[in-house]
């Protein structure tokens, strides 16, 4: 680890739970921007970060690109930028080199996870996912909706919707994966996870899901490639 580098819950050999809910917001070094951060590896403010974010009321920030990317996820609101206004649901993967200027009019809730995508030819991504249907899985009570998947880049994310947690079954994670719970919740063996809360699975390890309250997640898979490890 370099001198100013700094870590949280980055090693990716431990199972990590975080139910942000029950976290205190933190500022950011953005004015009237406020973040619960779940994961860090590196330089405290330009290092790969995985963070629940709130925009109160009119918060914006200067123009700025992204080096390693950024992907967001709408919970909440209306984010915006000079490229659009992105409604509760949107999904976004801005990749190397895209610059914007965003804020909020009214306030907005994001799932945002930055520096994690190398890549200058990853492709640009917004997508409204209340307008995608759901596709079945393989396996009874799954429904996926895929969000981004690009060769050669081995990550892919999707949101996933269990109608009976208890019915899926064991799902294996051979390359590690994190889901972050975006609506109701399910339980495992280690405990109950509700509404926001973030789960990493190790690389090769799977999870058995219980209970029979509808839950919708947010599931990446592939992305250990691009992560530090500390």
């Amino acid at each position: 680890m370099q001198k100013d580098d700094q870590a949280l819950n980055a090693d990716l050999r431990l199972r990590v739970a975080m139910d942000s809910q029950a976290m205190a917001w933190t500022p950011s070094p953005g004015g009237h921007v406020l973040r619960k951060r779940l994961h860090l590896a590196g330089p405290a403010e330009a290092g790969q970060v995985t963070s629940v974010v709130r925009y109160q009321a009119g918060a914006m920030f200067p123009a700025h690109d992204h080096p390693g990317g950024e992907e967001i996820l709408v919970l909440d609101g209306i984010f915006s930028d000079e490229h659009g206004d992105w409604t509760a649901g949107t999904y976004l993967l801005n990749p190397e080199g895209f610059r914007h200027s965003p804020f909020s009019r009214d306030g907005c809730t994001l799932f945002v996870k930055l520096r994690q995508f190398p890549g200058t030819d990853r492709r640009h991504a917004a997508i409204q996912t209340g307008d995608l249907p759901w596709a079945p899985a393989d396996r009874s009570g799954r429904e996926i909706k895929a969000l981004y998947q690009q060769q050669p880049y081995t990550d892919r994310m999707r949101l996933e919707r269990w109608q009976s947690p208890g019915q899926v079954g064991q799902i294996d994670f051979a390359e590690g994966a994190e889901l972050f719970v975006l609506r109701g919740g399910f339980a495992d063996e280690y405990g109950r996870y509700g509404s926001r809360s973030w789960l990493r699975i190790p690389a090769g390890e799977s999870l058995r899901p219980q209970g029979s309250e509808p839950c919708e997640l947010y599931i990446k898979e592939g992305g250990f490639t691009y992560l530090q490890q500390y």
